[in-house]
């Protein structure tokens, strides 16, 4: 298994070519299942299940992605992961594989001072902010194209949340959206990495 960790900018074109191209070659066994660390420029994505409705202020690019899920925002100080694994290694088992995402992204910030919570009927992980507030800190869209895994998981880290607000995150309007530095954490995407790092081993343990 390669652990990638791209500096700069990876334009979201870019990365979706690279990321597919290495979905096809896992399947057919002519590469190591990979997972890439990385941060776009500001855009928002469309997932399968996207409505024109939430697409409120395309002030950025936007891309259809091909991943589940429906509108979010990519950008600066965002750390966004992108698994390629193959699946059929782990039981075949979709919902399983996102109950890992969900726990590895809960056990790396908990290492950071942040209690992220799933919350039924809602993807993504969730921080409390109050009795009658909670705010979404990292996002989950997931593809399976042959038992290979794309897209993965986006944490928030230090991005401009305003940017957010050209979209309704993931079709939810009622709550919004969080970062480490909004909670007053100031650690930094390395810190995430090395969170993301330690905590990978107990939750993917048959990767090298």
């Amino acid at each position: 298994m390669e652990w990638r960790v791209s500096p700069g900018l990876i334009e979201y074109p870019d990365a979706l070519a690279a990321m597919e191209a290495r979905a096809e070659a896992i399947h057919d066994g002519s590469a190591d299942e990979l997972i890439w660390l990385l941060q776009h420029p500001p855009l928002y994505t469309a997932g399968t299940s996207a409505k024109g409705e939430d697409l409120l202020d395309p002030r950025f690019p936007v891309y259809d992605a091909g991943r589940g899920g429906q509108y979010t925002y990519h950008g600066p100080g965002q750390r966004v992961v992108y698994l390629m694994l193959d699946l059929k290694r782990r039981g075949r088992d979709v919902r399983a594989y996102v109950t890992q995402l969900e726990e590895w992204i809960i056990q790396s910030l908990a290492r950071l001072g942040v209690i992220g919570e799933r919350r039924a009927g809602r993807v993504g992980i969730w921080v409390q902010r109050g009795p009658l507030r909670e705010d979404k800190i990292a996002a989950i869209g997931v593809r399976i194209r042959r038992w290979v895994t794309l897209h993965g998981i986006a944490i928030n880290v230090a991005p401009d949340l305003t940017h957010f607000g050209g979209i309704v995150p993931c079709g939810i309007q009622e709550h919004g959206v969080t970062s480490l530095t909004d909670l007053g954490i100031t650690a930094t995407l390395a810190d995430l990495d090395a969170a993301l790092a330690a905590t990978r081993p107990a939750i993917f343990p048959d990767l090298p």
